[in-house]
């Protein structure tokens, strides 16, 4: 029987989505990739980054695998193109795509568990959340650009546990990549679910959901 009185969210892919028209304006509309393209590449670079074979910061190097892979793609081989995407895409203010239902889905499982979020970002996420109509279904919100350490470092983890007063063992993390959020929380001693929207780990043995509806059904299921 699942024990858990708190739930962590990821943010990027997990409640909020990319605002492809501001990531991509350096492209002409006519190269910029559809919703179906971005998630096969999110497929293929999911795997790279949990392979283990991606070095340095691990936000900054997945969106530059994932870029140079999406814009080789297209066509597009010039860096200055792909760093100002990087750039565009990790900025906070241009992840502010809410699937309708969300805010009532959060309230709906605020009801049973105390509610943070934990957020791998640049220091402004509780205004994006803000602006997007969710940030007070939070108790508290953790941003790794204000920590100073990057999920899966276990201070990300460790902040966001001291700012609810929790304990590892009572807290279940919701996020989207593998070896960034479902090992960095599980290494921190909390449980795990991937918010798998791309369906990048179907038929793997993980805890996986694909929209916020799936988790509460989920969540109901735990209670055994």
């Amino acid at each position: 029987m699942a024990r858990w009185r708190y739930i962590f969210f990821d943010v990027g892919n997990t409640l909020l989505f990319p605002n492809r028209d501001r990531i991509f304006e350096p492209l002409s509309p006519s190269l910029r990739p559809t919703l179906e393209q971005w998630q096969v590449v999110e497929r293929q670079t999911k795997c790279q980054v949990d392979s283990g074979t991606l070095d340095g910061n691990p936000d900054r190097g997945f969106w530059q695998s994932f870029h140079g892979r999406l814009l080789a793609g297209r066509g597009v081989q010039l860096d200055e193109v792909r760093e100002q995407i990087v750039r565009n895409t990790r900025q906070s203010a241009n992840w502010d795509q809410i699937l309708a239902g969300t805010r009532e889905a959060l309230e709906r499982i605020g009801r049973q568990y105390r509610l943070a979020v934990i957020s791998n970002a640049d220091g402004r996420i509780h205004e994006v959340l803000a602006r997007c109509g969710i940030a007070d279904c939070f108790e508290t919100i953790t941003d790794s650009g204000l920590v100073g350490h990057e999920k899966p470092h276990p201070a990300v983890f460790a902040a966001a546990l001291e700012s609810m007063g929790a304990t590892a063992g009572e807290s279940l993390y919701v996020g989207d990549v593998y070896s960034v959020d479902y090992v960095g929380a599980t290494n921190a001693g909390m449980d795990a679910v991937l918010m798998d929207v791309s369906r990048s780990y179907v038929g793997r043995d993980l805890a996986r959901v694909e929209s916020l509806t799936e988790l509460e059904s989920w969540l109901e299921r735990q209670k055994g």
